[in-house]
C-alpha cells in the first residue's frame, strides 16, 4: 500500500515538473523577438491599398512615383538622351553585336552591349536585360552571353528569336568593378559606393536605376527598335531593377522578374536582411509603403513574376501579399491576365528551365499582342 502511495506521489511530482517546464517553454515561445520589438517601435506605414476607382488610382500612382523619386535621393538630372559612343560592331552570324559606352552625367562611364537580329525586317521588339548580382562583380553585362545563372545564353537566344537586346554594366560590376570613389573592387567597392552616395544625399540604388533608365532612353532611340514593343527582364538584382524601372517609366510594355519579388517587411520578419546587398536598401521606404506600392505602379502593363518557394530572399508570405494588394490595380483596368505570379515548390534562388520557357512565352505573346494592337489602330 505504501509503495502505491509513493508511486502516486512521484507521478504527481513528475507531472508538476513537466507542467512547470511546459509553462516555462510556452512563456519563452511567446516572448517577442528583437526583430518584432524593433518593428513594433518603428514608424511603419499602414499596409498599402490600391484606390477603388481607376481615376483615383492614377492619382495615387502619381503620388507613389513622386515619393519613390524623393526616396531615391537627390539624383543628378538625367540627360534627355545619352551621348553614346559605339566602340565595335561584330558579325555573330544571326545577329550583330555592338559594344558601346555613354557618360551618365554623374562622373561615370557606362559600358554596354547591343544585339541586333538580322532576320527582322522593319522595326523589331526589344528587351532591356538587367544582369544579376550573385557576388559576380566581374561579370555584369557579359553574363548576357553566358549560361551561368540562366539555362541558356540570354542575349543570343533572344536575338535569334527576333529581339533587339541591350544590357549595361551596373555600378560596381563588369568594366565598372573597381571604378568607384576609392578604386576598391567587389563588395568593398559596393559598400564604398553606397556610403559615398548617402553622404551626397542620394542612394546607390537610385543611381543604378538612373543608369537603367538611360539605357532605356538609348534603346528607344535606336532606329531598329519598335519603341512600343519593349520588354524588361532579369533575375535576382536584375529582377528588382526590372520592377523598379517598370514602376517609374511607362515605356516598357512587358516585364518578367525571376527570383526577386520581395516584400520588405516580410524580409525583415523572416530575419533575412542578409539575403540582399547594401545596394538594395532605400532609406525611409517603409515610412511610406512597402514594395506592393511599387509593383502596383506597373499596372495595367504585362507583368510576370517567377519565384521559388524555398528562396529565402523573397519570402512566400510577402509575395502573396504583393499579389493580393498590387493585383487589384490590374483588375481596375480589367487586365487581370496581364498580372501573373508563379511560385514553384521546392525551388530556391535559381532560374529553372521551366521559368526560362515561361519568360520566352510571355515576351513572345505580350510583345506580339502590342504589335497586333498597333496594326488595328
Amino acid at each position: 500500500m505504501r509503495s502505491h502511495k509513493l508511486a502516486a506521489q512521484r507521478a504527481c511530482c513528475s507531472l508538476l515538473v513537466l507542467g512547470a517546464l511546459f509553462a516555462q517553454n510556452a512563456g519563452m515561445a511567446q516572448q517577442p523577438t528583437d526583430t518584432q520589438r524593433w518593428l513594433e517601435h518603428a514608424p511603419l506605414a499602414p499596409d498599402f491599398r490600391v484606390a477603388k476607382t481607376r481615376k483615383a488610382f492614377e492619382k495615387q500612382r502619381a503620388e507613389v512615383r513622386a515619393t519613390l523619386w524623393q526616396l531615391l535621393g537627390k539624383l543628378p538630372p538625367r540627360p534627355k538622351m545619352p551621348k553614346v559612343k559605339t566602340l565595335s560592331r561584330d558579325d555573330k552570324g544571326t545577329y550583330w553585336l555592338e559594344r558601346f559606352e555613354f557618360n551618365n552625367g554623374a562622373g561615370a562611364t557606362v559600358p554596354g552591349v547591343l544585339l541586333l537580329p538580322k532576320k527582322v525586317s522593319g522595326k523589331a521588339p526589344a528587351i532591356l536585360w538587367n544582369h544579376w548580382h550573385g557576388g559576380q562583380y566581374h561579370l555584369g553585362k557579359t553574363a548576357l552571353m553566358e549560361s551561368n545563372y540562366t539555362p541558356a545564353a540570354s542575349g543570343p537566344t533572344l536575338a535569334e528569336r527576333g529581339y533587339v537586346v541591350l544590357s549595361i554594366d551596373s555600378y560596381c560590376f563588369g568594366e565598372r568593378n573597381g571604378r568607384g570613389a576609392d578604386g576598391l573592387k567587389g563588395g568593398a567597392g559596393e559598400w564604398s559606393a553606397a556610403k559615398f552616395n548617402l553622404w551626397v544625399g542620394r542612394t546607390l540604388w537610385g543611381m543604378i536605376v538612373r543608369d537603367d533608365l538611360m539605357a532605356l532612353d538609348y534603346l528607344c532611340s535606336r532606329p531598329e527598335v519598335d519603341a512600343r514593343r519593349i520588354g524588361v527582364t532579369g533575375i535576382s538584382m536584375g529582377a528588382t531593377r526590372t520592377w523598379w524601372l517598370m514602376a517609374l517609366d511607362d515605356r516598357p510594355k512587358a516585364a518578367v522578374v525571376v527570383c526577386c519579388l520581395t516584400r520588405y517587411r516580410d524580409l525583415i520578419e523572416s530575419q533575412m536582411l542578409k539575403a540582399h546587398g547594401i545596394y538594395y536598401f532605400v532609406p525611409g521606404m517603409l515610412n511610406h509603403f512597402d514594395s506592393e506600392a511599387v509593383v502596383a505602379c506597373i499596372a495595367p502593363r504585362a507583368f510576370l513574376s517567377l519565384a521559388g518557394a524555398d528562396d529565402s530572399g523573397s519570402p512566400v508570405p510577402g509575395i502573396r501579399k504583393i499579389e493580393s494588394a498590387a493585383g487589384s490595380a490590374w483588375r481596375l483596368y480589367e487586365k487581370n491576365n496581364n498580372f501573373r505570379s508563379v511560385i514553384y515548390p521546392a525551388v530556391g534562388h535559381v532560374y529553372t528551365p521551366e521559368m526560362w520557357q515561361e519568360m520566352l512565352g510571355w515576351f513572345d505573346s505580350r510583345l506580339a499582342l502590342e504589335r497586333s494592337a498597333k496594326k488595328k489602330k
